[in-house]
């Protein structure tokens, strides 16, 4: 009986599964947050924090070069520190609006809205320390020998220092801003990239069912045309429970490997109907490693491959093994037969079981990387075998 290729449609099949994972990763996508603004609590602490160090180095001067009137000094200044961090909250809102701008823009808005501000943080130090007197409480001419100075040069030497400082903190205020924007960036890319591999994971899931399901339906086609119709029936059963159990899940999850033999086990089921004596299993599975987390039908492409070139292709009956094994905090599952198709098999890539082996390989290499690998090719004792290792873990659902 003609046995399908195992590659026939991959081409169409692969693209649907792949237009369908692009389409879940570009929905996951539209779901990604946009970036959020800087903490206001966290600004208007920078804000306070700059304000109360200027006032503590002006304090501190003042006191060592003994300025008069240490009392009304520090009042003043503060009502200047106070209109102060009134005018930089002001600086803050307007960049506010910029927080989706360019960086560059942000930087040169920075540079512009700085001068009046500064400008205006000047005018009123100029007013409470040169012209804001009552009573003479003070003797302003001790304080300031300067008094002929013109009120402009010396509202604009205040305010150069000023805008220094404003520039300070506007530059303090971008880094934290450019900071979360790298963070805001990491996370998406982050999310993009587990959103790919769980893309990757779908599209190589999905890609199992068809192959599978193109050489079932053709053994239950020779099964009708030979008028085997009760082997054809139970065929068609068998086939229902292993889709309904194993379409259940989600295919990015994981699955007990209990859960994964039992599906080869009905897998199994189904094609002995066809080869009633020539198939025959041996499946080894210690109870410590029943709970082990294995990616769903990872051994499906491996069983279908030892079936297709193992027993089809003899007429002797053919032993397929499963087993399971653990070794130094490694998950070690073997998939061999003692069949003819070795010599068919010998090209990793090239071989009749390429498109089965290079399924698996990708799929292990998506979900676990270099923690995972494969190792196959004909055996000593005749037939074929494969061997996956991959991490240990036990399986938390």
């Amino acid at each position: 009986e003609p046995e399908p290729e195992f590659d026939k449609g991959r081409g169409q099949g692969g693209a649907q599964c792949g237009d369908r994972a692009m389409l879940w990763v570009m929905n996951d996508s539209r779901a990604l947050p946009e970036s959020r603004p800087l903490d206001s609590r966290a600004v208007l602490f920078s804000i306070l924090g700059f304000w109360l160090f200027y006032v503590i180095i002006v304090t501190l001067r003042a006191m060592i070069m003994d300025f008069p009137a240490q009392g009304e000094m520090a009042l003043r200044r503060g009502f200047v520190t106070a209109v102060g961090i009134f005018i930089t909250i002001g600086l803050w809102l307007f960049l506010r609006l910029l927080d989706r701008k360019p960086f560059w823009t942000r930087v040169v808005a920075v540079s512009l809205m700085s001068i009046p501000c500064a400008v205006a943080i000047s005018a009123v130090n100029y007013y409470f320390f040169n012209v804001y007197d009552p009573a003479g409480l003070m003797d302003i001419e001790r304080a300031f020998p300067d008094k002929d100075h013109p009120v402009i040069m010396e509202i604009a030497e205040v305010a150069i220092s000023r805008y220094f400082f404003l520039i300070a903190w506007a530059s303090l205020y971008l880094a934290l801003g450019f900071s979360q924007d790298v963070r805001e960036a990491e996370r998406r890319t982050a999310r993009f990239a587990r959103a790919a591999q769980s893309a990757e994971l779908r599209a190589l899931r999905y890609q199992v069912n068809p192959h599978f399901l193109f050489n079932t339906l053709n053994s239950l086609s020779a099964l009708v045309m030979g008028g085997r119709r009760d082997e054809a029936e139970t065929m068609i059963m068998n086939l229902s429970t292993f889709y309904r159990t194993s379409l259940s899940g989600e295919p990015s999850e994981d699955v007990e490997l209990a859960e994964e033999i039992e599906l080869q086990k009905l897998y199994l089921d189904i094609e002995a109907v066809r080869f009633p004596e020539r198939l025959q299993v041996k499946i080894d599975l210690p109870p410590d490693l029943a709970s082990a987390a294995v990616p769903g039908l990872i051994l499906q492409p491996l069983v279908e491959n030892a079936i297709k070139h193992g027993v089809s292709q003899t007429n002797r009956p053919v032993l397929i093994e499963i087993s399971a094994a653990q070794a130094d905090g490694q998950l070690i599952l073997t998939v061999s037969d003692d069949g003819l198709g070795a010599a068919k098999s010998a090209q990793p890539d090239d071989g009749p079981r390429g498109i089965g082996l290079a399924n698996v390989r990708d799929r292990l290499a998506a979900r676990f990387g270099d923690r995972a690998s494969i190792v196959h090719g004909p055996h000593a004792g005749g037939g074929y075998r494969v061997c996956l290792t991959l991490p240990l873990v036990r399986h938390a659902g």
